[in-house]
């Protein structure tokens, strides 16, 4: 160790620190704490870690990762772990106590406000998931969570759902990486290696004799939850994403909404019909704020309106339809249609190794052009139009 590695550690010398060159790791030591460190990788995350011999061999505990905890919190978990240490208590316990030994219902909490929302995805869904199968072993520490009792539980789950079973064990899967990432949590995530069930995808979308019915029983239906559903059909896009849609993404004169983050996880450019447009501003005449769809819950956004939806499908007499189901809906009349496959897969943001290249090349103007075809077809259908 030499003096260049090993100074008092301020905020502002960690935040200048270089990463480290590729294929290495960069540790500096801290003059103010005992045998606090702070390691860095080639792509410049630092974590801290106390680094001292516990009964004659060196270990190594992990406090967090700097920007998760601040310098003076990871000094305060140091200082205990140190006295722990020269009580002699055991370093197995050590490292329970470092991670901070956080609840599941603490861990979904920090999910939510460290991952979700700074990225603009929807909290609905993940807590409704954690609230219906996992509430019950919410005091729970994390280390007391083994992977035994995810696999019972998704199997309980499975019996009648296993769709759910999955979607919750993915949820469950997605907190513990973060609780690893974040520095709470060592070790196989109990939720990582669960074999999921087989799905059968879903082929519903709505015929043309259910299109009229649907259309239909709109109209009575609150004018946020007409112009949600609509966007629904007229744009193919997901669900989530029409919630979260934000005025700064439009393009109106243009006619065209940049989706900034999808479930491939990259942007997505949607062409939007005259139908779309017209919605969009009569809604931006009496909307104020950043969401197209605003709410008063704590995401400050539209979330999924099961009363609604489900008094809009008896209201037409129509079963077994999914919003999702909309978006599916549009792609099957585009190919009666006779829109090609690749401009469906464009429409709907798909994503595929076999179709990449294709979609690479292909511009907005051929998908517009199916969008502009069908969209008439499906207000046809219900005798009706839209638009201020």
């Amino acid at each position: 160790m030499n003096s260049t590695n090993r100074f008092a550690f301020t905020k502002s010398l960690l935040e200048k620190l270089p990463p480290a060159p590729i294929g290495t790791r960069r540790v500096y030591y801290d003059r103010t704490t005992s045998h606090l460190c702070v390691q860095i990788t080639p792509t410049g995350n630092k974590t801290f870690y106390l680094y001292r011999k516990v009964g004659g061999r060196p270990q190594r505990f992990a406090i967090g990762r700097y920007g998760a905890i601040s310098l003076d919190k990871a000094r305060q978990v140091a200082e205990r772990l140190n006295g722990q240490i020269a009580s002699g208590d055991d370093p197995q316990a050590v490292k329970r106590t470092l991670r901070g030994e956080l609840t599941l219902d603490e861990l979904l909490q920090e999910y939510i406000d460290k991952h979700l929302i700074p990225r603009g995805r929807g909290t609905r869904n993940p807590e409704s998931l954690y609230r219906n199968h996992f509430a019950d072993w919410g005091s729970r520490k994390l280390s007391q969570i083994q992977a035994t009792d995810v696999q019972k539980r998704h199997a309980e789950i499975g019996r009648k759902h296993p769709a759910a079973a999955n979607r919750a064990v993915q949820t469950l899967r997605a907190m513990f990486n973060r609780a690893s990432y974040w520095g709470y949590f060592e070790g196989a995530n109990p939720a990582g290696r669960i074999d999921r069930f087989r799905e059968h995808s879903r082929k519903r979308f709505l015929h043309p004799d259910e299109m009229a019915r649907f259309i239909d029983a709109l109209a009575g239906s609150p004018p946020a939850f007409q112009d949600f559903l609509l966007l629904c059909l007229f744009t193919g896009a997901r669900r989530g994403n029409i919630q979260m849609m934000r005025w700064r993404d439009l393009e109106l004169d243009r006619g065209v909404w940049q989706i900034p983050h999808t479930k491939n996880g990259e942007p997505h450019a949607v062409p939007l019909v005259r139908e779309a447009v017209g919605l969009l501003r009569h809604r931006r005449r009496s909307i104020k704020g950043d969401w197209v769809f605003p709410s008063n819950g704590r995401s400050g956004h539209y979330e999924e309106p099961k009363r609604a939806w489900n008094s809009l499908l008896d209201r037409a007499g129509i079963e077994d339809l999914h919003i999702h189901d909309l978006r599916r809906t549009l792609g099957s009349w585009q190919a009666a249609e006779g829109a090609s496959l690749s401009v469906i897969g464009e429409t709907l943001g798909h994503k595929s190794p076999h179709s990449t290249a294709i979609y690479a090349r292909l511009s907005l103007d051929p998908v517009r052009a199916s969008l502009e075809a069908v969209i008439p077809k499906m207000l046809a259908a219900g005798d009706t139009s839209v638009g201020p």
